[in-house]
């Protein structure tokens, strides 16, 4: 397996930052080839840095009757096609370590879910594939547990470590994003990226008409969490986007429409730049008194 040592100093080196973003998973070959040539446009007008994002299996569901993905093996074929088709890299997430290296040779990222960013065997098998690591912190994590995770890929011989904020839980069904741990997680000395939409959930909190629940989520909010993101400064952007949210078989309530992706990326973008002049302008005004 190559190396992804240079994608990984490129989306270092982002300005204003990169983006990890697709449909939250794989629905059909047609959709993802679709999404990811729309996606792409969006981010190469808008100037950003792309990793596309789907996933070949939702392992972790509220239900066990909810849509899961095509599987690994035909999933990551899916994946390839993308990859080939469009020169674009890719991100998705492993479950389990017997996942870790078929995964390695086709994803440029390996993606560690939040409710197992503390599981060291995954954690090890992940980092010895080579590819950069994008470790989301746990609902139930204090900031500082992202060291312990992000060392735990460096000691078994990676150093190619990005940290990933999703929300804390609030209560039983709901999250808040907590701008602070923005900056507490740098801590763990590698990029810091802000997921924006999954940190909406609200799981378990909508009722099925059929009964049982599924996750809900505050898609209008997404613009308000990214705009607090790029004002802090993360390095990188990770959002779930889908042409059809409300049709989508998986987490629709926290995807952001595809045709409004442009729109706030542009904003995204103004803020993150203004923000970086007006904090070099404050410290060189600090520096003059």
């Amino acid at each position: 397996m190559g190396s992804s040592a240079p994608l990984f100093d490129q989306l270092r080196a982002a300005n204003p930052f990169f983006l990890l973003a697709g449909p939250n998973v794989i629905e059909s070959e047609e959709h993802v080839l679709h999404m990811a040539k729309q996606i792409k446009t969006v981010a190469s007008k808008v100037g950003l840095p792309l990793v596309f994002k789907s996933s070949f299996d939702k392992a972790n569901r509220t239900s066990s009757k909810s849509f899961r993905g095509p599987g690994m093996v035909e999933g990551l074929k899916i994946l390839e096609k993308v990859k080939v088709a469009y020169d674009i890299p890719i991100v998705t997430d492993v479950h389990e370590t017997i996942q870790c290296e078929a995964v390695g040779r086709v994803a440029d990222i390996i993606q560690i879910p939040a409710f197992l960013c503390r599981q060291t065997d995954l954690l090890v098998a992940a980092a010895k594939t080579g590819k950069i690591i994008n470790i989301k912190k746990g609902q139930f994590c204090a900031p500082s547990v992202m060291v312990n995770s992000a060392e735990k890929i460096r000691l078994a011989g990676n150093p190619n470590v990005m940290v990933c904020e999703r929300g804390t839980m609030f209560g039983y069904n709901d999250l808040i994003v907590d701008p602070r741990n923005l900056e507490w997680m740098r801590e763990a000395n590698c990029p810091v990226v802000a997921d924006i939409t999954h940190s909406l959930q609200q799981p378990a909190g909508r009722q099925l008409d059929g009964g049982g629940v599924a996750s809900g989520g505050l898609r209008e909010l997404i613009p308000c969490i990214a705009r607090t993101a790029v004002a802090v400064g993360v390095d990188g952007i990770f959002m779930e986007v889908h042409d059809d949210p409300l049709n989508a078989p998986v987490d629709g309530p926290t995807q952001w429409p595809l045709r409004h992706l442009e729109e706030l990326l542009e904003e995204l973008v103004a803020i993150a730049v203004s923000t970086i002049f007006y904090t070099w302008d404050t410290f060189k005004y600090s520096v003059v008194l």
